[in-house]
């Protein structure tokens, strides 16, 4: 156990360097395109961030072990338990960091417009995905739930151009990215170019992959010896491994003040991991409302009504609102560790 503590330990320092490089890089990008924080957190740096942790389904569906029944749990696990660990705990965490500097009542200002586009297409796609749990594979001849998939696919491209239309007039409004930093790499004598600020981002980039890799190994080895179901691991411990470290950038964006590219980076990743994977699951998988699996939907869908309700207010979101957020998380793990 030792081991595994010191692994876990090396990896997140690697994942906290790797999220300085990795932010600090994409500052720069959305400065030079001229966009908006919003499509630099909401698109950017959730999907680039989400996409090596978006494999893990997909290789465990495709025939990540021997046994179909095991590749199903697994690669159903890993997709529904990233939104719910994106909207609960990571939002809970991104609050506790600024606890101390804001307190309880302070201030939470994500650009509002943005905010409320990522959770309604996520609330949207989510309350498909769960439906489709409780619908027949084909209804009238049509295959109803390749349908859904098409329509979460769609969705979300849907989504991608409305996020791009708003750039232009955000940005006119105040809302662009800005690099409040020099680009690390000028630091060294390199010139500040699209070129460089591409190796800076592969670099970080590369970095967070190694890091959150040795990070799943250590987390893997650890739930071995805990003797945790293929399911309950991928629906608490993959989510943990692979989407938390990388979240590392909303906390250090907040921290700034950046609150637009602190949540976009939370709420586009769940649209993201709401759309085009319960596409892929609802299509290969069974996708079978089991217990785990159903507290893990309705609580994740509690979680992104509650912060769109909150966002809804005069005075916006406040950092007790995130902290109940992780007592969603808290309840979770109390439910599904007690049906074990």
């Amino acid at each position: 156990m030792t081991s595994v503590l010191t692994e876990l330990f090396l990896m997140l320092l690697v994942i906290l360097i790797a999220a300085e490089i990795f932010t600090n890089a994409l500052e720069h990008l959305g400065q030079k395109l001229g966009i908006s924080e919003g499509v630099t957190g909401s698109l950017f740096a959730a999907v680039g961030t989400a996409l090596p942790e978006t494999l893990v389904p997909i290789l465990a569906i495709m025939g990540g072990t021997a046994s179909a029944a095991v590749n199903e749990e697994i690669g159903v696990g890993a997709i529904l338990g990233a939104p719910l660990m994106l909207g609960t705990l990571s939002t809970c965490l991104m609050g506790l960091s600024v606890l101390k500097s804001r307190g309880l009542s302070g201030h939470i200002r994500p650009e509002n417009s943005g905010f409320v586009r990522d959770l309604n297409f996520f609330i949207a796609a989510f309350v498909l995905a769960a439906a489709a749990m409780f619908m027949p594979q084909t209804l009238g001849g049509f295959n109803l739930r390749a349908v859904i998939s098409i329509m979460l696919v769609l969705l979300y491209f849907f989504y991608i151009m409305l996020t791009l239309k708003a750039s232009k007039a955000l940005v006119a409004e105040g809302h662009g990215t800005e690099a409040e930093d020099v680009m690390f790499l000028s630091r060294v004598g390199i010139p500040t170019n699209s070129l460089t600020i591409a190796l800076q981002l592969g670099l970080g980039l590369g970095l967070l992959v190694f890091g959150a890799k040795g990070f799943i190994h250590g987390v893997s080895e650890g739930s071995a010896l805990l003797g945790m179901t293929p399911l309950l691991l991928s629906l608490l411990i993959i989510p943990i491994a692979t989407e938390l470290p990388e979240k590392v950038n909303s906390i250090l964006w907040i921290r700034k003040g950046k609150d637009t590219l602190a949540f976009g980076n939370i709420t586009g990743a769940m649209v993201f991991q709401g759309t085009l994977l319960p596409a892929i699951g609802i299509a290969l998988t069974p996708w079978m409302p089991r217990t785990e699996v159903f507290v893990g939907l309705v609580l994740t869908l509690v979680a992104a009504l509650w912060l769109r309700w909150c966002a809804s207010l005069n005075k916006g979101v406040r950092v007790w609102h995130l902290m109940l957020n992780g007592a969603l998380y808290a309840t979770y793990l109390a439910i599904v560790l007690s049906t074990r």
